[in-house]
């Protein structure tokens, strides 16, 4: 039976892992840095040099592909990949591994000669990650990105994205033409991490994603008035801040009380001006996430945080604006896809059990215009975003073998 080489796939993890490398473990790539175009330029390297057609398209989407020169409608392929961007501290294998476990697999399958109908493909898509926009190669390539958007899109820090392509090379005002043509993937499925416990808690080697959470990010700016700190009266205070805290705790409580059971919030930015000890704050600003696999649930947080928000501002006696940032619809899996990995995971004679995904991925564009599925393997202790997330060797390989096996039943 055909089967994946492992000492090969963990030596490209451990080589792509030095890109953006931190001092002691971890690494920080985010998206058109230099460390992430560094990484980039090696990915196409090992690309061309295994055999594969390898390009690039203007939405910075890496691409190489066995029996094909692109993605084009009359010859459709079967096609995988993830991300190679992290988040600032990252772990080495959120979106590195499906990117590299699909190289692996088209490798081994030229290798073996192993007989396709469809050519296969692996792709690296641009910012998963959302430092300028949410899934934003993949959203490129499904044809759901809001080009009229991207002069504004920008990162937390204010950087914008115009200017980061442009330092990579890139006109970002052309990244609508990534868009792929109608018709020209048949398939799609992507290997990843779980990001949580589930599956390392109950023993069980795979799992078959079944949906995937809509995610919503907004900017929430509360703007008061700065005084001195020391000399303006504790009642005559307009703190932004304390308005800005006010919100976040009581819309966590909303979320909770409101959502639809598995609904979640997080607030993992907060900017504070003019930012010193003795100035009461004048503006405070946070970056507002909610996630929730029902489409219908998000539109109502959405609403209620936001109404939420004006009654906070009225109370205090201060000004608020919403600024929506991103949002990626709730998606639903191939059955056809799901029933791929699962008629895999038997060939193996892997434990497998079906799932939700609580995190968004690029899977979720892909749904748009083909039938797209998940993998997911056990995340040790369920860490990920942090320095130390990992996943063990033996799971790796059966992701990757699980992930072969699909593609071959995918594109027969």
């Amino acid at each position: 039976m055909i089967q994946i080489r492992l000492p090969r796939l963990r030596s490209r993890i451990n080589a792509l892992a030095g890109f953006g490398a931190l001092p002691g473990g971890g690494v920080t790539r985010p998206a058109w840095s230099p460390s992430h175009e560094q990484a980039r330029a090696w990915l196409l390297a090992e690309l061309r040099q295994t055999g594969l057609e390898a390009w690039v398209d203007a939405a910075g989407n890496v691409f190489g592909a066995l029996g094909a020169r692109a993605c084009a409608s009359d010859t459709p392929v079967i096609l995988t990949g993830s991300h190679i961007d992290t988040v600032p501290e990252g772990g080495i294998l959120d979106g590195a591994l499906g990117v590299l476990a699909g190289l692996e697999c088209l490798q081994t399958i030229r290798e073996a000669g192993a007989p396709r109908r469809h050519p296969l493909a692996v792709a690296a898509w641009t910012d998963e990650e959302g430092r300028y926009g949410s899934l934003f190669g993949s959203r490129a390539f499904c044809g759901n990105l809001d080009v009229a958007r991207i002069p504004e899109m920008a990162a937390v820090d204010g950087e914008r994205l115009v200017e980061a392509m442009s330092r990579a090379g890139f006109d970002a005002l052309r990244a609508g033409e990534a868009q792929a043509p109608p018709g020209s993937v048949a398939a799609y499925v992507e290997l990843h991490i779980e990001q949580g416990p589930r599956l390392e808690e109950a023993g069980i080697a795979i799992g078959v994603v079944e949906a995937i959470v809509g995610v919503r990010r907004s900017r929430v700016v509360f703007t008061g008035q700065a005084d001195h700190a020391g000399t303006t009266p504790m009642e005559r205070r307009r703190d932004a801040f304390l308005a800005a805290a006010d919100f976040a705790l009581q819309a966590r409580d909303l979320v909770i009380a409101r959502g639809g059971g598995r609904s979640v919030t997080n607030f993992g930015v907060v900017h504070v001006h003019p930012g010193a000890s003795n100035i009461v704050p004048g503006r405070a600003e946070l970056v507002h996430e909610m996630r929730d696999p029902e489409p219908d649930v998000l539109d109502r947080l959405a609403a209620e945080c936001a109404a939420l928000a004006q009654r906070v501002a009225r109370e205090r006696r201060i000004e608020v604006e919403v600024r929506p940032m991103s949002a990626t619809k709730p998606a639903r899996c191939s059955p056809r896809v799901q029933a791929a990995i699962e008629e895999a995971c038997g060939t193996l004679g892997l434990k497998w059990q079906r799932l939700s995904s609580a995190a968004g991925h690029d899977a979720q564009n892909l749904t748009l215009i083909t039938e797209a599925g998940m993998i997911f393997i056990p995340s040790q202790g369920g860490r990920s975003h942090r320095v130390d997330e990992m996943s063990d060797w033996e799971a790796i390989e059966h992701g990757a073998n699980a992930l072969l096996h699909s593609l071959l039943a995918l594109a027969n």
